[in-house]
């Protein structure tokens, strides 16, 4: 029996969210259809300054409220400082760390290297919206088993444009999602999902969002007031029907985040067999 471990950096800086919830719940679920002994630890990343250290094998870092722009936040600097140190760690070791970057951490972590254009956007996009795949996109296994495009939960007031393709290539790293197609709108698509490396993926979309907890959220009369006051009813009854539909937010949580955390530790397990028999 291999064992894993797994920090969960929280990044939603002591705001109430339904993502950590979904996100551990994805944990559980795998501690009970594995074979292997799983653990995992919740660190407060953004108010208790608490950052992992390298004695994890997989690491997902949440999304989050706020900017994702540069500050001076010690939290911050000790955030790139591991991510720097698990992408060193994995050039020179058999036994990988896999890392999935959500929303706010996908942000920080493609500003951080350079990867695109980090920049706020003309208005908040707050929805369930399709997604397009890329070619390489269309190639990811972690994607295989969706439509194109496929639905996810959106939440952002900032974007990702303007790839740097030299950088990309310098890391070997995929472009694999867009944000949908808007022809009638003059404006570069966002970039909604990076392959960085073979261990490491994150995602501008939420893919641990749940239909049914969500529905649960989005119902109460607090949330449906602010959602048709700042979006209008036509939206919030779109995402009502999408949340319904079992071909649009449930197959995407059912898919991406359970495919990598069942991979990675498919791989750590293969991994393990290699360094006992040499």
């Amino acid at each position: 029996m291999n064992q894993v471990k797994i920090a969960v950096l929280d990044m939603n800086n002591n705001h109430a969210n339904e993502g950590m919830r979904c996100i551990l719940q994805q944990i559980r679920n795998m501690q009970g259809n594995t074979q292997d002994e799983l653990s995992y630890d919740v660190f407060d990343v953004r108010s208790k300054n608490e950052i992992p250290d390298l004695d994890y094998d997989i690491y997902i870092s949440s999304g989050g409220p706020g900017s994702p722009l540069a500050s001076s936040d010690e939290w911050e600097a000790r955030f790139f400082d591991l991510i720097d140190q698990i992408i060193d760690w994995n050039k020179q070791n058999d036994r990988k760390k896999f890392v999935f970057l959500i929303c706010h951490s996908f942000q920080l972590v493609v500003r951080h290297l350079d990867l695109g254009l980090l920049s706020r956007r003309r208005s908040t996009s707050f929805g369930i919206f399709p997604v397009h795949k890329t070619d390489e996109g269309a190639e990811e296994p972690l994607f295989e088993g969706l439509p194109d495009p496929f639905y996810a939960v959106d939440s952002r007031d900032y974007q990702i444009t303007e790839p740097n393709a030299e950088r990309l290539d310098e890391m070997g790293a995929t472009i694999l999602c867009l944000e949908k197609i808007r022809p009638h709108v003059l404006l570069d698509r966002a970039v909604m999902a990076i392959r960085f490396s073979p261990e490491m993926i994150g995602t501008q979309f939420h893919p641990e969002a749940d239909n049914q907890g969500m529905l649960r959220y989005f119902l109460q009369d607090e949330k449906r007031n602010h959602i048709i006051s700042n979006f209008g009813q036509e939206k919030y009854n779109d995402m009502v029907a999408y949340l319904q539909d079992p071909d649009k937010i449930a197959l995407t949580e059912s898919v991406i985040l359970p495919g990598f955390l069942t991979q990675s530790i498919q791989a750590l397990d293969l991994s393990e067999q290699f360094i006992e028999q040499n």
